[in-house]
């Protein structure tokens, strides 16, 4: 049993759709609290919503139930899924979404989600899997229900796994992309603190490198701030800025590192 669900998607606030989710949460387990991880993920970006889990999930306590729907294929091919990881369960579209968190917690189980029996209705929307499947699921495995009685058991190696851009490391520099855009508009990278501890190293911008620093505060106000951000990836910032409107990248760009 759980006492605590938390939900992500790319819903956003304007519309009913993350009200809906809570209300059948609510029917099935009205005593579970719920946690909006966030509902501001880029309309289908799996690769945030992927980055997003990653970073929150491991602050939660053992048995949380996290439900994820950013769901560019929904009503199609692609598979439901619930699976068993060493601090809970995740429910949402195997769509590679939860590959992230799994590089870190590898799954235990994962099952299909064939089972009715746990949906809101036998006729599920074509739309909208995250109100008459996701959300009830995870509120049925909130209240104890064993994983196994809601679909047929898959093989933990056939889920989708969302590749990211992977890091080219030199003797001389380490050439990386962008892989999250926070609200600051700070630059988190590919590239994690274990590719540069212990050594000096820079962001090249244009034919200028700027050496890193500890705190964004390093700069002067408007000036570039490469560091290590709490996430423990290579950020890039602007002190008391926004990174993403003055340098001109977005998510995927190309961003390179120098030892120096």
């Amino acid at each position: 049993m759980s006492y605590l669900i938390t939900l992500l998607s790319d819903f956003g606030y304007e519309d009913f759709y993350v009200g809906a989710m809570k209300g059948i949460i609510a029917q099935i387990n009205p005593q579970i609290n719920i946690i909006d991880l966030t509902h501001q993920i880029p309309p289908q970006n799996l690769t945030v919503a992927k980055f997003y889990l990653l970073n929150a999930i491991p602050y939660f306590p053992d048995h949380t139930v996290h439900i994820a729907v950013v769901d560019p294929g929904v009503g199609s091919y692609r598979r439901g899924i619930a699976i068993e990881f060493a601090n809970g369960f995740l429910v949402g579209p195997d769509n590679g979404i939860f590959s992230g968190i799994l590089s870190l917690y590898p799954a235990i189980t994962a099952v299909e989600l064939t089972n009715s029996q746990y949906w809101l209705t036998d006729n599920p929307s074509s739309t909208f899997h995250g109100r008459d499947i996701f959300a009830p699921v995870g509120a049925y495995l909130s209240t104890g229900v064993p994983l196994k009685n809601l679909g047929k058991e898959i093989d933990i190696n056939s889920l989708i796994n969302l590749a990211t851009r992977e890091i080219e490391v030199t003797n001389t520099s380490i050439i990386g992309s962008i892989q999250y855009i926070d609200r600051f508009g700070n630059l988190i990278t590919n590239i994690p603190a274990t590719a540069v501890k212990g050594k000096k190293w820079g962001l090249l911008n244009k034919s200028e490198i700027i050496a890193s620093c500890k705190t964004y505060s390093d700069r002067l106000i408007g000036r570039i701030v490469p560091l290590i951000g709490s996430h423990g990836w290579v950020e890039i910032a602007i002190n008391n800025g926004n990174a993403q409107s003055q340098l001109q990248l977005t998510w995927g760009d190309t961003v390179e590192i120098l030892f120096i």
